[in-house]
């Protein structure tokens, strides 16, 4: 496998000074930054950057929230924590195994990386293969990434950081194992990729859209002050969750109605996108994705209601 990667990122060429992630940190809530990536596609122009990756600042060093899409990003980010503060990094916090999300973890070698039991399952499961995908899609900005494991597995529960609690819950409607971050002193609320805003939404791994839309409805609940999806804008208001539970909802309805009037998933694919989805970057991309991924389940689940 390290072999093929080793291949896969000599593929292109570009001089290294090219490989420039330019992260600037921006602050959001105290002691607590954000680096928001473009609502964009994978490309060899953005180098994977398609990621909100975050950290906070606390008294007992830093914590940062997601590592980010290769070895060179996380390095980026260590170079731009250092521009912020000079206390070590003290715990990294991932918050599922897609790989914008976790491929980073190797420039945080010497620190703990933690995350729930099924993202470490998933991640060793399905790493090396979604790694070697990336190093397709983004060519020389992945050189020497390898999938790094987390080391600790969350469960649940307020975990301290100076006078920083932070509260730790787990979900699945979008990966099937779904950690988002409560910072209660703060009221900032990373939700990692269980919310995306103005970005069509990925599906891949998800269990079912009523699971993420549940899911959704006990986030919404918390007492968050500024809400920080994976992918997307950063946001104080309810509006992210809207056009979630908006879209999920159109979505469900879709495959479901299509499925029981028999229609063909390229028929589902030909679907218009509502104009009220207009603006939302990738959703006719995340469309054909979605019924490719799902669609199988609406069918078999309208089969099983003919039989009965």
């Amino acid at each position: 496998m390290r072999a093929l990667l080793c291949l896969l990122s000599l593929v292109s060429l570009p001089s290294l000074a090219d490989l420039d992630y330019r992260l600037e940190p921006r602050r959001i809530a105290d002691d607590t930054w954000v680096l928001e990536g473009s609502t964009e596609n994978f490309s060899r122009d953005n180098g994977g950057n398609i990621v909100n990756t975050g950290f906070i600042v606390s008294e007992a060093g830093v914590v940062v929230i997601d590592s980010g899409p290769s070895l060179r990003y996380g390095q980026a980010l260590r170079s731009a924590i250092g521009k912020v503060t000079d206390k070590p990094v003290v715990q990294v916090l991932i918050t599922h195994h897609h790989p914008d999300h976790a491929l980073g973890n190797q420039a945080f070698a010497d620190v703990p990386i933690a995350a729930l039991p099924g993202t470490n399952a998933q991640l060793a499961k399905e790493g090396d293969g979604l790694a070697e995908n990336m190093y397709r899609m983004v060519g020389d900005w992945m050189r020497g990434t390898q999938v790094r494991m987390p080391e600790q597995a969350l469960e649940p529960g307020v975990k301290h950081f100076g006078s920083h609690p932070l509260r730790l819950l787990a979900f699945t409607g979008h990966s099937g194992a779904d950690l988002a971050v409560l910072d209660e002193k703060t009221g900032v609320l990373f939700t990692g990729d269980l919310v995306f805003y103005q970005r069509a939404l990925t599906t891949p791994h998800s269990p079912g859209l009523l699971q993420w839309m549940e899911d959704l409805q006990q986030l919404q609940g918390l007492p968050w002050t500024l809400l920080v999806p994976g992918h997307g804008p950063v946001s104080q208001d309810r509006r992210p969750f809207e056009q979630m539970m908006d879209y999920l909802g159109w979505l469900d309805d879709l495959l479901r109605d299509s499925a029981a009037n028999g229609l063909e998933m390229n028929e589902v694919i030909a679907t218009p996108i509502p104009e009220r989805f207009a603006a939302v970057k990738l959703s006719k991309y995340e469309l054909i994705r979605s019924v490719t991924h799902l669609y199988p389940r609406y069918e078999q689940d309208s089969m099983a209601r003919v039989e009965q």
